[in-house]
């Protein structure tokens, strides 16, 4: 394996990486704007201009040094880039002399000289590269007095990405990943000089089903999306991780928050999932239903027959008393491939130890035109792995299923339904024979169909107000924690929330985001099955979780800790986990709460 130095430390380096990847995977930044791990090197930014020697030796192989006793390097004469000069053996790099940083700060000057003083309106500005660059590698003064040369604004690549041109500082990144990742080649540059620009090919539109990532791997503030544009700035949301349910592909993601309310929802590396990439259906599906039409207070029906808002204890006293009343073999359990690994655990738990009923069964939510050959899988929920594996499957030897539940329930057979995080009114056969059951209790985020005709009905919190896990379509278990403040985790959430919604005053008009008095459905789970005497104690979700580790062979030797240590663990591949390994993050400055 060849050795090399850079800045006086030596490093081994795989055969046939660059100086750039060198660097990275021994914690070293070479400056870079074009550059990016998963597309081929264009070297056209030139920022990461790096001194290339070696170490210069006499005729009989000795090492020089001079009278200060320092060793001798012969460098090349020209700069060389760090994107796409292989490593050698005995290569000596420089990226601090004085040479190289009087080449960054003669690329920042080129660069900037026709890029327009946006940052005020630009949504990248806090998180920009180019700001961040010119902060710590430019000299702050330009010597361009002429006019800048402009080019076309706002112009929409695709249905999802306006572009700006004058912003635009050509590194190709959108146009590689159009071609090489999205397997769409619908961008280009056209003209040359300084009046070179993007276009998309004529008769062509960038709508690839992953389009919206050029928005995040863009150096500057080109290329930004339509559904956030102008919303707010980066430094007023907190980012925290948390995990896409969009499918059972189960992205990595950060949520950015602002006001209690999810303002965007942007991948977040894990090389063994996503690597740097999410769909666009990811970002814009899977926030609008926490932000909005939430069910906020457990409701319980009163003799009227209306719903009408409950303390949670009263609400777990009379779903306790609806389901004393019905026979074990007649109550069925709902659990959801949308709800945690937890959540579906002590639901199967209280289904088969308090209520002593068969009666588990989950619905599954399959879209074969979804699925693609990249990260889009046809099934639709992020969890139904780990709801069978938690124990919400049902067993053909016995108990009811989903597909035959109509017709228990038309026989008379199921008098009772208990449905976690699942809007089952939406499938025709059962929503016509609802109104026949004689207790309906529901856990839902939303309001729905179900809710509508339910007699108990409890808050239960999305996935962003939630910590859990979820096991993928590869059956990786994965940690997500909350990013969205309840009353149930405020206590909690306190570290995690972005300065202005933490230190707002009461009458700021970015803190009147709500505080849900929702809950996380396995505690709801918990509270029904200690009004029916099953004195549980869980804490927590991580003490759930530790449970499941000794009861559910498939968990057997995980942890929280060590799920977030390795990007998530495969079921019954614990003994030989996969390292996380290097983590490339293209913007630094951007707020991070973990």
């Amino acid at each position: 394996m060849p050795q090399i130095i850079i800045d006086g430390q030596r490093i081994e380096a795989a055969a046939g990486k660059t100086i750039i990847e060198a660097a990275l995977d021994n914690g070293i930044n070479i400056p870079h704007f074009c550059w990016h791990p998963s597309l081929s090197v264009a070297g056209n930014c030139r920022m990461c201009l790096v001194n290339v020697g070696s170490i210069r030796r006499a005729a009989d192989g000795s090492i020089e040094h001079d009278a200060d006793g320092n060793v001798m390097v012969n460098y090349m004469p020209k700069m060389q880039i760090g994107c796409a000069t292989p490593v050698a053996d005995g290569m000596v790099v420089d990226t601090q002399s004085h040479k190289t940083e009087s080449a960054q700060n003669a690329v920042m000057e080129f660069l900037l000289i026709n890029h327009p003083l946006d940052c005020p309106i630009c949504d990248e500005a806090g998180q920009c590269k180019l700001q961040e660059y010119s902060f710590e590698h430019s000299k702050g003064k330009s010597r361009f007095d002429e006019q800048k040369v402009h080019k076309p604004k706002r112009v929409e690549l695709g249905p999802q990405i306006m572009f700006d041109g004058e912003r635009c500082i050509s590194c190709s990144r959108c146009i590689r990943f159009a071609d090489e990742i999205a397997k769409q080649p619908a961008i280009t540059f056209v003209q040359r000089g300084d009046k070179v620009t993007i276009e998309n090919f004529p008769g062509t539109t960038f709508d690839s089903p992953y389009s919206m990532n050029v928005i995040d791997i863009c150096p500057v503030g080109a290329l930004t999306s339509k559904d956030f544009r102008f919303k707010t700035r980066v430094w007023e949301m907190s980012f925290n991780d948390s995990i896409c349910t969009g499918c059972s592909r189960g992205c990595n993601t950060k949520v950015g928050v602002r006001d209690n309310t999810i303002m965007r929802i942007e991948p977040r590396t894990n090389m063994h999932v996503n690597e740097y990439w999410m769909c666009d259906h990811g970002r814009l599906t899977q926030y609008d239903f926490v932000n909005e039409n939430r069910v906020s207070e457990p409701m319980i029906r009163n003799s009227a027959g209306q719903l009408v808002k409950a303390d949670w204890n009263d609400a777990y006293a009379a779903a306790a008393e609806l389901l004393r009343g019905v026979k074990h073999q007649e109550i069925m359990v709902i659990g959801s491939s949308k709800s945690s690994n937890e959540d579906n655990y002590l639901l199967a738990k209280f289904a088969k130890s308090v209520l002593k009923t068969n009666n588990i069964d989950f619905v599954r939510h399959f879209n074969e035109e979804f699925g693609d050959s990249f990260l889009r899988t046809r099934d639709m929920s992020p969890n139904a792995h780990g709801a069978m594996e938690s124990g919400i499957a049902h067993h053909a030897q016995h108990g009811t299923s989903i597909d035959h539940l109509a017709d228990k329930i038309s026989q008379g057979f199921i008098k009772a339904l208990y449905v976690m995080d699942e809007d089952i009114a939406l499938i025709p056969k059962i929503a016509s024979v609802l109104d026949k059951v004689q207790v309906l209790i529901v856990h839902t985020h939303n309001a729905t169909a179900t809710a509508e005709k339910a007699h108990v009905v409890f808050a239960s919190s999305t996935y962003a107000e939630s910590e859990g896990t979820y096991t993928n379509v590869t059956k990786r278990v994965q940690h997500f924690t909350p990013a969205i403040v309840t009353k149930e985790n405020e206590r909690y959430m306190g570290m995690k929330m972005s300065r202005w919604d933490k230190f707002g005053a009461f009458n700021d008009r970015w803190t009147q985001g709500e505080r849900r008095n929702s809950r996380m459905s396995w505690r709801i789970v918990q509270g029904v099955a200690n009004a029916m005497n099953a004195q549980w104690q869980y804490k927590d979700s991580e003490s759930v979780f530790e449970e499941m580790t000794h009861h559910v062979d498939g968990f057997k030797g995980m942890s929280y800790e060590l799920l977030d240590e390795y990007g998530g663990m495969i079921m019954g591949r614990i003994g030989t986990p996969e390292s996380k390994g290097v983590v490339y993050e293209s913007h630094y400055f951007k707020p991070q709460v973990s």
